[in-house]
């Protein structure tokens, strides 16, 4: 097993509960993350060109982040993730779930040290398609590009 010490809290703690199933029940897990994943709010969804298809993806999956100050007096500002996935598309949405529960809400620098490998860490490889898995790690990908160029950083 990879280790989960380079992920932000909230994601290492998901890793982790992966980690700890068996396969089937890995599946199980991330379906539960699809039905998890929120709405996108009334703003993103009345304008879908706001948000970016991660073409990667079997399914069809949009995507995009807001930055917003955390309330702390220093320079932290959050990140918010939005994803719009179809309801008959679990796989796809179970991941979207994972990045949301997992990276919702940290800053740019967190979310930028997630390395690009970890959907490999939730041990699904051999229970999902090779394209579905780069699906996955496109949506990572393309998460962290949108962080960097909205915070000045190079991914």
């Amino acid at each position: 097993m990879m280790t989960t010490q380079a992920l932000p809290s909230a994601l290492a703690a998901i890793v982790d509960d992966f980690q700890a199933l068996s396969e089937p029940e890995r599946l199980q897990l991330l379906l539960e993350f699809s039905e998890g994943l929120p709405e996108l709010p009334e703003r993103l969804t009345d304008h879908p060109e706001l948000l970016e298809q991660v073409v990667e993806c079997q399914s069809p999956l949009f995507l995009t982040i807001e930055t917003e100050k955390d309330g702390s007096d220093g320079p932290g500002t959050a990140v918010r993730l939005f994803f719009k996935a179809p309801a008959e598309a679990p796989t796809t949405r179970g991941f979207a779930g994972v990045l949301h529960e997992g990276l919702d809400g940290l800053s740019a620098a967190e979310i930028l040290s997630v390395p690009d490998d970890m959907p490999e860490l939730l041990g699904l490889t051999r229970a999902i398609t090779p394209l579905r898995m780069r699906g996955m790690t496109a949506m990572l990908g393309r998460i962290k590009r949108k962080v960097a160029a909205a915070s000045g950083v190079r991914a």
